[in-house]
């Protein structure tokens, strides 16, 4: 079902999400559900649990929206079910980032160029694999989320000084999205 997605300014997004108790199978698949339905609905390439008010540590991650940029992502579609970063490359590098739940702003941010990830899938079979690229920067966005830190708040200062006035906009109600959306 779709959900609407939170937007900056709402505690949700600010709170560091428990782990998922992968016991509760049912309802783990009916949220990586609300999950899939409402990401395909907004035209994004990520989605955390955070980001549709449910603080738990799941994300999914979706390429084929910006396949057209990067043709690697066709096809490339992870569910995460408490993920963990066992490991990262010392290297960083620097993408302009954008967020569904801060609408209209965008800035870059400086992440690790390559990690590898411990999670569970759907189907909760633990996975690990290592990710580069564009596909490494769609998982450590979303796994932001899931520690309460937004893309503004690791944007130089500069940068999130000149965002602070939309910001504030978006904190106050004074947007419009494409999706459902709102501001607890």
């Amino acid at each position: 079902m779709i959900q609407p997605i939170f937007l900056y300014g709402s505690e949700v997004l600010r709170k560091v999400a428990p782990a998922a108790d992968l016991s509760k199978k049912e309802e783990l698949s009916a949220l990586i559900t609300d999950l899939k339905d409402t990401l395909k609905s907004a035209d994004g390439c990520g989605l955390a649990a955070p980001q549709i008010g449910v603080s738990l540590r799941v994300l999914i991650v979706d390429g084929d929206v910006v396949s057209d940029t990067y043709d690697y992502l066709k096809g490339f579609r992870r569910t995460m079910i408490n993920p963990v970063v066992t490991e990262e490359s010392e290297k960083k590098c620097e993408y302009s980032e954008g967020c569904l739940s801060v609408p209209g702003i965008y800035g870059d941010v400086l992440r690790p160029e390559k990690i590898t990830v411990e999670y569970f899938d759907e189907n909760f079979v633990r996975q690990t694999e290592t990710f580069d690229k564009f596909a490494c920067r769609m998982i450590q966005h979303e796994m932001s989320h899931l520690d309460g830190v937004l893309f503004t708040d690791l944007m130089s200062p500069i940068r999130r000084k000149m965002s602070a006035g939309k910001m504030q906009n978006i904190s106050r109600g004074k947007i419009s999205t494409h999706y459902r959306s709102k501001l607890k």
